[in-house]
């Protein structure tokens, strides 16, 4: 690579009219500092995540293709109302992609540096959907000698996610855990290291479909929340497991409620005796997804110890420090083609991420349905 090499580059904007607007840039590629590298970027996935930053609050339904083939903007409206969630990055011209991978092809002069040239590494720090990326070497993490980067793309936001939330549930003094949209991508990388680390886990899932995938990987307690006998079932699963801690990523209507009322009553039934206040023992939902944007309804039965909170991944390893992170990281890379092993339905170009009909593919964030850009394809 030459000095001043450029590469492309997704951006998102939104402007103050109320339109976003999905783009390529040419941008140019700058020279790595003494700490930092250059990676040509191979591989980085479209996760939940990346779509509130990429399409934001647009109604995908409306929008337009314009420009060439080589260089699609897509343009869509942005509805008034969502007009103000979207006020700190008004007419700021966004770059996208949590995660990724690639091959180092330029290093500063640090040893840190140095010792990554021309090694598989998957990345962190934003700013993926490019073709190429200069960073810091600690935000690099090399890949295991025949470790593809399409295998290591997927490196961080799910699996630290996953292990987050029963890190979280150890922290604080929990032995079970509950999931919502449990079948997705993250949910079966959870019911893997669970099943790995012997915690019980009850999985809410809205569909037999998604039944049917976690059964398959070994997962004992699932409950269809679209069933008639959900509260029931939701109920039994917490008197077997005793979990008390729950992680929602779906965030609207009244399934956190539901979970901390049959908490409450799993909890009673084996009381030894009636308390007004409702039972002692905390019960904890975490909202770490907003599936549903509706507010949170919390139909009050579940007595006075409880709590229901955001849960994000960075500001989680913020908070247990860089010797904590680094040990789930190694685990993450030991286990990457086992318990974190990702799966793609389609991989696209940077060209293709911007096609009308992939677009309406991957904004759905279906189950099932996870997207690669190869920005190099």
């Amino acid at each position: 690579m030459s000095d001043g090499n450029n590469g492309l580059q997704l951006r998102s904007l939104i402007k103050k009219s109320g339109e976003l607007e999905i783009s390529l840039v040419d941008v140019p590629t700058p020279e790595p500092g003494p700490d930092e590298v250059v990676v040509h970027v191979e591989a980085a996935p479209i996760n939940p995540s990346d779509l509130g930053l990429l399409v934001g609050a647009a109604d995908m339904s409306t929008a337009k293709v314009s420009g060439t083939k080589e260089s699609p903007v897509i343009t869509a409206k942005v509805p008034e109302g969502a007009m103000r969630a979207m006020a700190g990055r008004l007419d700021e011209s966004m770059p996208v992609g949590n995660e990724g991978a690639g091959v180092v092809i330029k290093t500063g002069s640090s040893d840190a540096a140095k010792a990554l040239m021309g090694k598989t590494v998957a990345m962190i720090g934003g700013a993926m959907y490019t073709q190429y990326r200069t960073l810091k070497a600690r935000d690099c993490q090399p890949l295991p000698a025949g470790t593809t980067a399409a295998e290591g793309a997927s490196w961080f936001v799910n699996p630290l996610t996953a292990l987050g939330m029963t890190e979280t549930m150890r922290r604080e003094g929990h032995k079970a855990l509950v999931h919502t949209a449990a079948a997705s991508n993250l949910g079966q990388m959870l019911n893997k290291i669970c099943i790995k680390d012997g915690i019980p886990l009850v999985n809410i899932v809205r569909s037999k479909e998604q039944a049917d995938i976690l059964h398959k990987l070994g997962a004992k307690y699932v409950v269809d929340s679209t069933a008639p006998s959900f509260l029931d079932d939701l109920t039994n699963a917490l008197v077997e497991t005793g979990a008390t801690i729950a992680f929602d990523a779906i965030g609207g209507g009244k399934l956190a409620g539901d979970i901390l009322n049959c908490m409450e009553a799993a909890i009673n039934k084996t009381a030894k005796e009636y308390s007004r206040y409702g039972s002692n023992v905390h019960k904890q939902v975490y909202v770490y997804g907003a599936l549903d944007t509706r507010p949170i309804e919390l139909p009050r039965g579940f007595g006075m110890a409880w709590g229901v909170g955001g849960w994000l991944l960075f500001p989680f390893l913020m908070k247990i420090g860089q010797a904590d992170v680094a040990k789930l990281r190694q685990r993450v890379v030991d286990e990457l083609k086992t318990t974190f092993a990702s799966h793609y339905t389609k991989v696209v170009s940077l060209q293709e991420a911007l096609d009308p009909v992939n677009i309406a593919v991957y904004a759905k964030r279906a189950t099932g349905e996870k997207f690669l850009i190869n920005p190099n394809k």
